[in-house]
């Protein structure tokens, strides 16, 4: 199998390990491989792929859209390096408000699944950093959704202490007066 799957603090965010095959002319990886990521519990159908850049010290997030476009998403960053970060916004959960956070590079080239139901954000770690990502539903303004990262009921913990927003992230609400699911 081409893939480690992990369970991180928040069980159902894993953590994916992708087998590298290196050799002089550089290296080959699998990304994704529906019968792989099936068997370990990640039935999602993937629909939408996006890409993002950022440079040092931005954070964008923390985004999630409501249903019926609710989002799970497959996270890899391929260049560079960010802090990337999900959080339970389910209030039924036992881990509601409760969040991880884990780095994703060039150089380690794993992967995370958010499913729906978490909020997602990144803080960019490297001078530059693009990743990019799968979505199990298309993108819908009318349903997206956010929660301001320094919310003190969440306490996020950064790798670093500065920080860009963009001026919507920057007014993004507390959790306590999000929409959640």
């Amino acid at each position: 199998m081409p893939f480690i799957f992990e369970s991180t603090k928040l069980r159902e965010v894993i953590l994916i390990i992708p087998e590298i095959f290196n050799d002089e002319r550089g290296f080959f990886m699998e990304i994704y491989k529906k019968s792989d990521f099936y068997k370990n519990g990640i039935r999602e159908n993937f629909i939408q792929d996006n890409s993002s850049v950022s440079v040092k010290g931005v954070l964008r997030g923390l985004h999630y859209q409501l249903p019926p476009f609710s989002q799970g998403k497959l996270v890899r960053c391929v260049k560079g390096e960010i802090f990337d970060i999900a959080v339970d916004i389910r209030k039924d959960s036992s881990t509601f408000k409760k969040w991880v956070g884990i780095y994703l590079s060039e150089n380690n080239k794993n992967i995370l699944y958010i499913p729906s139901g978490f909020a997602h954000a990144f803080y960019t770690v490297s001078d530059i950093a693009e990743i990019t990502y799968k979505t199990t539903a298309e993108y819908s303004s009318k349903y997206e959704k956010g929660i301001i990262w320094n919310d003190p009921e969440i306490n996020i913990k950064l790798p670093a202490k500065n920080i860009i927003l963009s001026e919507k992230d920057k007014n993004l609400p507390l959790l306590k007066n999000a929409e959640v699911f």
